[in-house]
């Protein structure tokens, strides 16, 4: 790989179709929204700052007031976040998702 430097986050093979996992060391949460699709974003939830913990059923969730995020592009799918989950840059190569610019 060639440009800014990038940190491995996970492999793909570790990232369910429809959902996501939280990479709770790079504080950022990678999703495949559909198969083949890969989109990360920050793990800081919008509302008060909180580390969101779960993906599930196409929704990334804060537990800390309810707040809930789309796995396709972090948007907000309820509760109190003002915003949406900031992305982060990726690249996927051989069956891994590097996060560009690095933790």
């Amino acid at each position: 790989m060639t440009g800014p430097p990038a940190v491995a986050a996970v492999e793909t093979a570790a990232v369910p179709v429809g959902g996501g996992v939280v990479v709770a060391a790079l504080n950022v949460v990678v999703t495949q929204p559909v198969e083949g699709e890969f989109a990360a974003f920050e793990a800081t939830c919008t509302h008060l700052g909180c580390t969101v913990r779960s993906v599930a059923a196409g929704t990334i969730s804060c537990f800390c007031h309810g707040s809930r995020f789309r796995v396709a592009d972090g948007s907000v799918a309820g509760g109190p976040a003002p915003s949406p989950l900031p992305r982060r840059e990726i690249v996927v190569t051989s069956g891994t998702v590097y996060l560009v610019g690095g933790p």
